[in-house]
């Protein structure tokens, strides 16, 4: 009897490939669409860098706020930093304040170029990272692009003021058109304006800024533990969550394709 079995492929017919894992960069978080070039890997870089720096001066501030707030400042252009700048000098113990005023007005805005170029590289991809991030970022993006794109310069001078999303609106300016020596005026003067006022508010405050800011040094090595403490914490939640959530996909898969 002749045999019933036949090939699954004919004969000649070439062999199918195993499915390739997708490259790191076609994550679908990822602002660009298609691959990356050199531009695009050195903005990412940049975002990657400020992070880090953000993550390492979360348990540092407080010691540097009552030990040496003009390296705080120089560092994260801090406001609290600003305040105590002013306050001590207002005592007699910082004649520096200047140098701080300067360094904080350079510091606070030393990022903001890096979303600007992402607007210009990415365009909406750059917004849709940020309101991804759960459904207020969405809204609060939303709403910042608006405002971008309808006021331009004045929506830039309106980050030191309002609570809006920045990055948003520093991306969308980019994304619209705005030149970056003109970004960068404007980032200026709205910085010089915030830092200055936070100096005199510290002038204003006096030693009542000066003994709040005593305090802290004597305790900033309890607070620092802490923040690290809150830090670990924090990461082994959202490590346990996104296991939780991916062990969910994979029961689901199989449950779906049985329906089927």
């Amino acid at each position: 009897m002749p045999s019933t079995d036949q090939p699954l492929d004919p004969p000649g017919a070439p062999e199918s490939e195993p499915k390739q894992a997708p490259e790191w960069w076609e994550d679908p978080r990822m602002p660009w669409k298609g691959k990356p070039g050199r531009a695009d890997i050195l903005c990412w870089v940049g975002f990657s860098v400020s992070g880090i720096i953000g993550l390492i001066m979360i348990p540092l501030r407080p010691v540097l706020i009552g030990h040496s707030p003009l390296a705080l400042v120089a560092i994260t252009g801090s406001r609290s930093g600003l305040v105590t700048s002013g306050a001590l000098a207002s005592v007699g113990r910082a004649d520096w304040w200047l140098i701080a005023l300067v360094l904080g007005i350079v510091s606070s805005m030393k990022w903001d170029p890096l979303f600007w170029w992402a607007g210009r590289l990415w365009g909406r991809g750059m917004i849709d990272v940020v309101a991804g991030r759960s459904r207020w970022a969405a809204r609060t993006a939303d709403k910042a692009e608006w405002l971008g794109r309808r006021f331009g310069i004045p929506a830039v001078l309106l980050c030191y003021i309002l609570p809006l999303p920045a990055a948003v609106v520093y991306a969308t300016v980019g994304m619209a058109g705005m030149r970056l020596r003109t970004f960068i005026l404007v980032d200026l003067l709205g910085s010089a304006l915030i830092c200055s006022f936070y100096v005199w508010l510290g002038f204003r405050l006096g030693q009542r800024a000066v003994t709040i800011v005593d305090v802290i040094a004597k305790y900033s090595g309890y607070i620092s533990i802490a923040l690290i403490a809150f830090i670990v914490i924090n990461g082994i939640l959202q490590a346990n969550k996104q296991r939780s959530t991916a062990a969910a996909k994979t029961r689901a898969l199989p449950e779906a394709e049985s329906a089927e």
